[in-house]
């Protein structure tokens, strides 16, 4: 059996097109979405609203302003715009028409935290399969899936109409992971609550990993954990007993899936 594994596809349609090739099965872990380009400055959602010149701006902002200047400066951008919520809809909808459309089947995916999950369903079809907090058997192996990214504690989301990432509090993500019942491959968006796989090298900070993820793959030991979110990893692997923790990589940038063979 050989099932292909990729997260963090943020539009690359081009590569998508072609990860499921010569596997029985696609696994997707998330993060279809490209939102904002940071190296092609006129792609990406607001790549399309903006243009490339100020999207630069924010770029540019986001490495070396202050949190403050970074807020104005979007909150310009937002107020440039009749309607911004429906202009970001129409942006989702138009990459998610094109990246569903040349998936493989089967495909079996989880939204990422650059997702909006409630128009997933809208764009499945035959043989695509939205499977976040599901156990699916594939080649007889359990598949446990969890998508969706970690809110900070103390944090409230700010409802602003325009864009609102899949982030979930801790008790519904441990809900989820709790759900999933001792599987053999343990498929998330976010890593398990290890330093060396949350910590980014380029970003110079760590993301926000899950203790429930970790504590399951200690208790139930399945072959695999995998998943995606952190681009630039301190690590990419790490053995816990007899898991094999993998990061599955930057799907945008190395457009190579990673293979699980049993």
């Amino acid at each position: 059996m050989r099932v292909h594994v990729v997260s963090d596809v943020h539009g690359n349609a081009e590569a998508l097109a072609h990860a499921g090739e010569g596997a029985d099965a696609l696994v997707v872990l998330g993060d279809l979405l490209d939102f904002v380009d940071y190296r092609q400055h006129d792609r990406g959602i607001m790549g399309t609203l903006f243009g490339a010149e100020r999207v630069g701006v924010f770029a540019k902002l986001r490495r070396e302003g202050t949190r403050e200047e970074t807020i104005a400066f979007s909150r310009s951008l937002w107020a440039s715009l009749e309607d911004p919520g429906a202009a970001v809809d129409e942006a989702i909808r138009d990459q998610y028409t094109t990246l569903f459309s040349v998936l493989s089947t089967p495909t079996f995916a989880i939204p990422g935290n650059v997702d909006a999950p409630a128009l997933w369903p809208g764009f499945a079809r035959d043989g695509v399969r939205i499977v976040d907090g599901e156990t699916v058997d594939i080649g007889g192996l359990k598949f446990g899936f969890v998508g969706g990214a970690l809110l900070p504690e103390g944090v409230v989301p700010r409802r602003n109409g325009v864009w609102r990432p899949y982030l979930r509090t801790s008790a519904e993500f441990n809900e989820a992971v709790s759900g999933l019942k001792a599987p053999d491959v343990l498929c998330s968006h976010i890593p398990p609550a290890v330093p060396d796989l949350t910590y980014d090298v380029v970003a110079r900070r760590s993301e926000i990993g899950s203790p429930a993820l970790l504590e399951t793959i200690t208790a139930a030991q399945p072959r695999w954990s995998v998943f995606g979110h952190v681009h630039q990893p301190l690590s990419r692997r790490r053995r816990i007993g007899r898991t094999e923790c993998r990061n599955v990589g930057h799907f945008k940038e190395t457009g190579q899936p990673y293979v699980l063979r049993w």
